[in-house]
Formats: C-alpha cells, sequence, structure tokens
C-alpha cells in the first residue's frame, strides 16, 4: 500500500482536509461521486415532510458521501503542534540536505502559529508552551531569521520569561544537541546497551511502550554517538539560555524526599554518563548492531517506523549516525514516507504527526450507519472492503507478551504492520459488522481473527491497553528521560469501553471470563465524581462516553448506582447553551472536568453517553441535539478550533478534523434512530 501526501488547493483556506471537494490521495480538487439515498427508501426511514433533525443529517451524510475517496476510505488531518514541523527543518539541517523553497514554507507555517504573547501553544487556546517555543525559535533561526526580527524579539521573550533552555523538556534539549547548542551531559542518559537486556529483565525494550520503543531505540543510536554538527554564529540560540550555563546546570537535582523512585534514577543516570564516559564499552558495538538491526527490521515497505514522525525521524537521524548516506535505500524511503505526512500549499507546509485514515473511516462507517444509510450501499460495501484488505496478518512487537496469540487486527495508518492496535480494531469490527459486504467469508474470517487478537489482548488487571498487554511498569515514568510521563501503555477505561462494546456487539455473554474482568477493571476505574479518565480523548467526557457506551451494548443495568453517578455527573456538565466541552487543562487540573466551551465532537460524545444510559427523552439530551442543530453549516459540518484528541495528556493534544463531523452525525443518528424505534414500539 503506498502512502499519499497532501496537496491542498489554491482554493482552500485552510489546512481542512474535510472541505467539499479535497482529495488527499490524488493531489487535487475533485468532487467524488456523490451517491444519494433513493427517495423511495428515504421516505421509508423518515416522514414524507422531513423536519430539522432528518434535514441535518441529510446535509452531513451528503457531506460524506463528497469526502470519500476513490479507493473507498476517509481521511482528514490529524493537526497538532509546532514541534513536529520544526523539528522536520532540524532533520534537513543536521543531514545537510536543505530545500529553500520547502524550508521558507516551514517557515510561515511556524509563524502563523505563534501566540500575541510570543511563544508557541501546543493545542488552539492554550498557554504558550517553553519547549514547543524554543524550537519554533529555533528552526526559524536556522531558516535565516535574524535575532532582532520583531516575531523573534517576542518569542524570545517568552522563552526568557518561562526560565529558558535549561527548562526545556528532554526531546527539545536532544534537538539543541544535537546542534552544539546544549551539552550532551543534560540530556538524561538512554544507552543503546538496553539492547542487550532479555525480555524476561525487569526493564527491557518490550517494556516500554510502542511508541516509547520505536523513538528510543533509535535515539539510543543517536545518543551514544553525541554527534554534533556546528552551526554559523547566525543560527545558534545561546541568547535562549538565561545566563551563560555552568556545568552544574547540566545535572539533575534530586527531588524532596530522600527515598524516592526519582531520585534514585537521577542516580542511576550519574552512574551511567561516567560508564559512557569511558574509553572502552564493551557491549557497546554488540548493541548498536543489535540496534540497527531492529531498525531496518521494522521499518515498513513504505518507509515508515511506526507511523509516527518521533519514531521516522529519528530512525532516519539513527541511519545517519551509523554511517548510511542519504542515497540509501533505507534513508530514501524514509524521508519519503515523512513527505508523504506533509500538507503543502503554495505558502505553507506542515508535517503531520501521525495519519489516521484507518480510524477515519471506521468513525466514518459508524456515523453513516446510525444516519441511515443502507448496510448494502455502494459507499458502506467499498470502504468496508478497504477496511478489509487493510487487515494486519503478521506478528509484531505485541507477540513477546503474547506469544501463542495469532496476527489479527487493524493499525491506525495505511500500513503499520507491527502495531496494530486494540482501539482501531475495536472500531473497524464495530463498523463492519452489518455492512453487508460481497465476500462474507472474508469478512467473518477477518472478524474471527480481529476478535482473538483483542482478546487476547487483555492485561491481567482486566483492562486493555492500545498496543500492548501488561505494558504496566509505572516506575519507567519516573526515570529522567521520562517527562512526557508516557513510557508505557497501561490498560485505561476508555479502550476498556471500547472492548466491552466489541464483546456486547459480538453477543459475548457477561459470564463470559473477559467480561467479567472488564467490567471489575472499569468499576475501580471510575473518578469519585462519576465519569471516567480518557486517555485518547479530551477527556471525562470521552472516557466517560466510551464506557457507558460499553456497558449498556455489554448489557449492564443502566441504572445502578455506579452508573447514574456517571450520568447525572455528565448531566450537571451541561452548558447553557445546550453543548458540552472540555479544555485540555483537565489533564492537569482536575477541578476543570468537563468544564469547556461547547464543541460539537464533545457534544457528540456526551449525547453518545447519554443515549446509552437511556436518556433519550431527557431535556439535557434535546438540549445537546438542538445545540447541534443550531450549529451546523448548510454543507453539513461544523466548526471546531478545540484540540479534542489526545496523543500524551497534558503534553501531545491533537485535533483530529474528521471529529466535528462524524461524532455529531452519529449522535444525530441515533439519536433520531432510537426515537423512531421508541415510537414503533408505542405505535404513535
Amino acid at each position: 500500500m503506498k502512502t499519499r501526501r497532501y496537496i491542498i488547493s489554491n482554493s482552500l483556506t485552510s489546512f481542512n482536509a474535510g472541505e467539499p471537494g479535497f482529495d488527499p490521495a490524488s493531489r487535487i480538487k475533485v468532487r467524488g461521486k456523490v451517491h444519494r439515498l433513493p427517495p423511495t427508501i428515504w421516505k421509508k426511514m423518515v416522514s414524507d415532510a422531513p423536519g430539522p433533525l432528518d434535514k441535518a443529517i441529510e446535509r452531513t451524510r451528503d457531506f460524506f458521501f463528497r469526502e470519500q475517496l476513490p479507493e473507498g476510505y476517509w481521511w482528514a488531518e490529524l493537526e497538532s503542534n509546532v514541534t513536529i514541523t520544526a523539528e522536520y527543518l532540524m532533520l534537513f539541517h543536521f543531514l545537510g540536505m536543505v530545500d529553500k523553497a520547502r524550508e521558507h514554507k516551514m517557515a510561515r507555517y511556524l509563524l502563523s502559529k505563534q501566540t500575541d504573547e510570543g511563544g508557541w501553544a501546543i493545542w488552539h487556546g492554550g498557554a504558550g508552551d517553553l519547549s514547543a517555543s524554543i524550537e519554533a525559535y529555533f528552526a526559524l533561526k536556522l531558516a535565516g531569521y535574524p535575532a532582532d526580527d520583531p516575531a523573534m524579539v517576542k518569542a524570545r521573550t517568552f522563552i526568557l520569561g518561562a526560565g529558558g533552555i535549561l527548562k526545556a523538556r528532554v526531546f527539545t534539549k536532544i534537538f539543541l544537541a544535537l546542534f552544539g547548542e546544549f551539552s550532551w551531559l543534560g540530556v538524561p542518559s538512554m544507552p543503546v546497551e538496553l539492547m542487550m537486556l532479555p525480555a524476561w529483565a525487569y526493564i527491557n525494550i518490550y517494556e516500554l511502550s510502542s511508541w516509547s520503543r520505536a523513538t528510543i531505540i533509535p535515539l539510543s543510536v543517536v545518543m551514544s554517538e553525541h554527534p554534533v554538527r556546528k552551526l554559523p554564529p547566525r543560527s545558534r540560540v545561546q541568547e535562549l539560555f538565561v545566563r551563560p550555563p555552568r556545568t552544574s546546570d547540566y545535572s539533575f537535582s534530586r527531588h524532596d524526599g530522600i527515598a524516592s523512585w526519582k531520585n534514585f534514577f537521577i542516580g542511576v543516570d550519574h552512574l551511567l554518563k561516567i560508564v559512557e564516559s569511558l574509553p572502552v564499552r564493551p557491549l557497546k558495538k554488540r548493541s548498536l548492531a543489535l540496534a540497527e538491526k531492529w531498525i531496518l527490521d521494522h521499518q515498513e515497505p513504505s518507509g515508515d517506523w511506526g507511523g509516527i514522525q518521533p519514531a521516522m525521524l529519528n530512525s532516519v537521524l539513527a541511519l545517519h549516525c551509523l554511517g548510511y548516506a542519504n542515497d540509501h535505500p533505507a534513508v530514501v524511503s524514509g524521508l519519503e514516507a515523512l513527505d508523504n505526512f506533509c500538507i503543502e500549499t503554495p505558502d505553507t507546509l506542515v508535517l503531520q504527526s501521525c495519519i489516521s485514515p484507518v480510524w477515519d473511516t471506521a468513525l466514518a462507517l459508524v456515523a453513516m450507519q446510525e444516519a441511515g444509510v443502507p448496510l448494502d450501499h455502494p459507499s458502506l460495501t467499498l470502504a468496508a472492503q478497504w477496511l478489509l484488505d487493510r487487515e494486519i496478518r503478521q506478528k509484531g512487537d505485541w507477540q513477546v507478551k503474547a506469544p501463542n496469540l495469532e496476527p489479527g487486527g487493524w493499525a491506525f495508518e495505511f500500513l503499520n504492520d507491527h502495531y496494530p492496535d486494540v482501539d482501531d480494531s475495536g472500531f473497524v469490527m464495530l463498523a463492519l459488522n452489518n455492512i453487508k459486504v460481497r465476500d462474507k467469508k472474508q469478512k467473518q474470517q477477518a472478524i474471527k481473527r480481529g476478535m482473538a487478537w483483542c482478546l487476547g489482548m487483555q492485561s491481567r488487571n482486566g483492562g486493555w491497553g492500545a498496543f500492548d498487554k501488561d505494558n504496566t511498569r509505572h516506575i519507567l515514568n519516573k526515570i529522567p528521560f521520562a517527562d512526557l510521563e508516557a513510557l508505557i501503555d497501561p490498560p485505561s477505561a476508555d479502550l476498556t469501553g471500547r472492548m466491552l462494546e466489541l464483546m456486547g456487539a459480538f453477543k459475548l455473554s457477561k459470564s463470559d471470563g473477559a467480561v467479567t474482568r472488564g467490567l471489575t477493571f472499569i468499576k475501580e476505574a471510575q473518578e469519585p465524581e462519576g465519569p471516567w479518565w480518557g486517555r485518547w480523548g479530551v477527556n471525562y467526557i470521552y472516557g466517560t462516553w466510551s464506557v457507558l457506551s460499553g456497558l449498556e451494548a455489554i448489557g449492564e443495568d443502566m441504572k445502578q448506582p455506579y452508573i447514574r453517578k456517571a450520568v447525572n455527573w455528565l448531566l450537571s456538565r451541561q452548558n447553557p447553551d445546550g453543548g458540552w466541552g472540555e479544555v485540555c487543562e483537565s489533564y492537569e487540573d482536575r477541578s476543570l472536568m468537563g468544564s469547556g466551551p461547547s464543541t460539537p465532537s464533545q457534544t457528540g460524545w456526551a449525547l453518545l453517553a447519554l443515549l446509552a444510559a437511556g436518556e433519550l427523552s431527557a431535556k439535557a439530551t434535546v438540549r445537546g441535539t438542538e445545540y447541534l442543530l443550531s450549529t451546523q453549516r448548510q454543507d453539513g459540518t461544523w466548526d471546531e478550533d478545540a484540540f479534542t484528541g489526545t496523543g500524551f495528556p497534558k503534553f501531545f493534544m491533537i485535533k483530529y478534523h474528521i471529529y466535528r463531523n462524524c461524532f455529531p452525525l452519529m449522535a444525530l443518528g441515533k439519536y433520531r434512530r432510537l426515537q423512531l424505534e421508541l415510537s414503533a414500539d408505542t405505535g404513535s
């Protein structure tokens, strides 16, 4: 499968892959074939004179018909923050292969995201983030912007006011160290000898999360060499130190209290620094060879590593440090894969952190089914076949913890065979369940394999993580390198709720062991106030939607006190305008849980949660529906600036451009369907 690069037409004013006529697959502006429902079928579903709800559903349904790509899938932008593009610009300087025209486009993108206070935020409307601001400033310096440029003066004032380079996060310091702007002594050690530790060791590469593993292994190669590409004076950023750094600034300060894991690992880091300075490291050569083999073995045919920018970019850096030339096939393929993640306009170029065609397609399919599109409709069958053809049939890193489990499931991206994940696999199977495909046997077998794989990925505590089972060594988040607090992939309530929904959809009994363990995990994970924390979406609204949908699907009595507590919490969070919203800051400040300006996606989640809990006729449900109807645009879309997706809580947030449209459609469609079913049952 060949991945493709976005080229956005001049007629589009923003990076909006959800605008009518945008086709990222063919790189040109086209209007896809519109498959409208025959009027006779539509009239059987709704009255002869459709009301506002029916018209709203029809508008968004037709929008998705227009946006479906010729191959059958849907694919919209995945927006994150400026560090992704800034590091891309840095990569080309480190490799010595700068394209000035593309660099100028990246610089213009970076400048367009600068906030009024001078820094750069990591989500829309957020406060300036020190590390993101340093990386953007450094990238602009590399692109030729002088320190006395007004934008740079403003940025520097913000950065110095926030503490300067010494207060930055680890990854920012690594990129500065690559160019001699920060000492490698101040970067936490991640020795390449980690490759030598067996899988049974308490700490080894397979106790790291999949994204950490795919990023840290190549980084350990880079860090083992301590490479430095010297810069001309005009490109240096020493002005971002509040004062000239001293040797003591590169040591990690101990935290309060003597007996803590953080302090223990700081001590370990000091010892590792001594070992790394020795003239002879007997295991280094062998470890580098193992890391090199791992990197090459994990490169996809498309050139990707792990389907994410950090793994891809750092693998290219690692190969470069290992002596691979820029024209080596592995490097060329890796750079092409990064290029395929780019969104380019005549004026700007931005690199996405990841791409989500499988996820987007599954979401769109579920929404279209709720919208009443017939299950044998060509649009749905085409998309279903596209998903079936993406099934993963090879073993990956997950097999280390589950050696007897047969492969199955789906990944997030076009191609990522080493890393299928529970969330995508679950939603794909929910999407495929009822669609009438031509090859029924293929669908049945794919779902059978996917179900077996997902059930086999249940952790010992009853919950599910995303990419690995029992990836729960929380101690790893205490090491100095782990300042993003994301070195592991432990089970979470939202993914466990998704698995309960999947098991309910495929009629597993409540007495099934996987179900009972999952229910126990869910009950133990509930917050005191009633909701559930959301690992992969912002935040408690997302987690509560996922859990309540799963509980309803598996047949839980939705009148139980613990469920009513969650419902009452959700009702208490409704905004005066009828919608729901939650800010990214709720990950840091629990007092903000469920609080924020209303958004279409989060209102969709709240409505789906209430509908799962039997609140069809509740005043809050009606008001939430009215909010979505009143904020819909004439083309069937909604406006949403907020970042409602989560990469790493607190530190890396995402805006899925499909969310603002698919979740409102899902909610409105389900609301109408349940109303029609209720009317049929009562004979009214």
